[in-house]
């Protein structure tokens, strides 16, 4: 455990002296700006929402209440801004860093056991993550290697056996490409060319839809942030496209239908959106009115995520020992009141893997229809 000197902050109160909360902060590296900075907003919002909640209610953690701030530091979705933030808010005694993409993820692991040790909280469904068998890591989202084979099943018995690519080029979207088209060939079906764009940074993705759509698909992969993914598939429809889509994780349906008719999205299969699954309602109402927008597991899984890490805390008693504080995860994850688990929720496994029930849907008629339970572990 490293060492910090602290020096609380004194409060003068009607000539005597009290002693204040202590202030914990937390941080956050992520896309703010840029094509993916609703995404990171996202994320963004779900752990603040859990900071709020958790600082009315109270923490105390050995006996001395604690109040969370976050630092929000914008990597604009590039690794290499990723660990300079993260090497700057762990230069400033910050033990807990979200980071919500893989290519930041897979950069910053090495550096969580260097001194200063802090916790990494990563949102991505990168497998490798957990591969990695990195000790202070805590990954929220299902593997998406668990979506494969549904996907690939589904869409090839709908469709047809040709599949076209046009993923997200960031290091994430390249692993998912990778991984679809092997499951692709697995079930005996042909994959045509990658015309994959950076999500980040394009405005126009009708040249690349063209070219996919000459080798004549009968499904498209697609994905990144939503609202560039609904484009991609407005750019389809509008050319003509009438097969499925193959809707990465990282895009959700409940953001897309925001920016083009829920029509567009017929044939398509991903993630079931977050309003949808049981048990979801009060959060979701909670989260509407205070960010007038629909919440996704990007918002839901930080949530949880930050009040699993306070949690464990309380456990641990110790605010300031990453090591410690990952060795009552599961003890804490499964001490979380009902009200706070958003979805149904098991425990956190040795890898430091959040246990909890995703499903995956299909878009028939503008209606969600659920195709397969999936749960994070794996």
């Amino acid at each position: 455990m490293k060492k910090r000197f602290l020096f609380p902050t004194l409060l003068a109160l009607a000539g005597s002296s009290a002693l204040a909360d202590k202030v914990v902060s937390i941080g956050y590296s992520g896309p703010l700006s840029g094509g993916a900075a609703f995404y990171g907003k996202d994320v963004q919002s779900g752990i603040d929402m859990a900071i709020a909640e958790l600082n009315r209610s109270g923490v105390t953690v050995k006996g001395e209440k604690v109040t969370f701030k976050l630092v929000a530091l914008d990597d604009r979705y590039l690794p290499n801004e990723t660990a300079t933030n993260v090497k700057r808010l762990t230069s400033q005694g910050i033990d807990i860093v979200f980071v919500p993409h893989a290519g930041g993820i897979l950069t910053v692991q090495p550096l969580t056991n260097r001194d200063p040790e802090f916790l990494l909280v990563a949102y991505s469904s990168e497998p490798k993550i957990l591969e990695s068998r990195n000790p202070l890591t805590f990954m929220l989202p299902p593997r998406y290697d668990n979506y494969l084979q549904p996907f690939a099943a589904t869409q090839m018995k709908a469709f047809g056996k040709r599949l076209g690519l046009i993923g997200t080029t960031s290091a994430y979207g390249k692993q998912w490409t990778d991984a679809i088209s092997d499951e692709w060939k697995k079930q005996g079906g042909t994959v045509l060319s990658n015309n994959g764009v950076d999500y980040n940074t394009t405005v126009d993705y009708s040249s690349a839809v063209t070219k996919a759509l000459a080798e004549k698909p009968d499904v498209l992969f697609i994905g990144g942030p939503s609202q560039p993914t609904a484009l991609v598939v407005k750019a389809a429809r509008e050319q003509g496209f009438k097969g499925g889509f193959i809707v990465m994780d990282q895009a959700k349906f409940e953001q897309m239908d925001q920016v083009i008719p829920r029509n567009y999205l017929d044939g398509s299969v991903g993630v079931l959106p977050t309003k949808e699954f049981p048990g979801t309602q009060v959060f979701v109402t909670l989260y509407q009115r205070l960010y007038k927008k629909i919440p996704t597991s990007e918002a839901a899984l930080n949530y949880m995520g930050m009040n699993i890490i306070a949690k464990a805390m309380e456990l641990a008693g110790t605010t300031d020992d990453p090591v410690a504080i990952r060795a009552q995860l599961n003890a804490a994850a499964k001490a979380l009141p009902q009200n706070k688990t958003v979805f149904k929720l098991f425990g956190v496994t040795d890898r430091g893997h959040v246990d909890a029930q995703f499903l995956v849907a299909s878009v028939k008629g503008g209606q969600y229809t659920r195709l397969r339970l999936i749960k994070t572990f794996k």
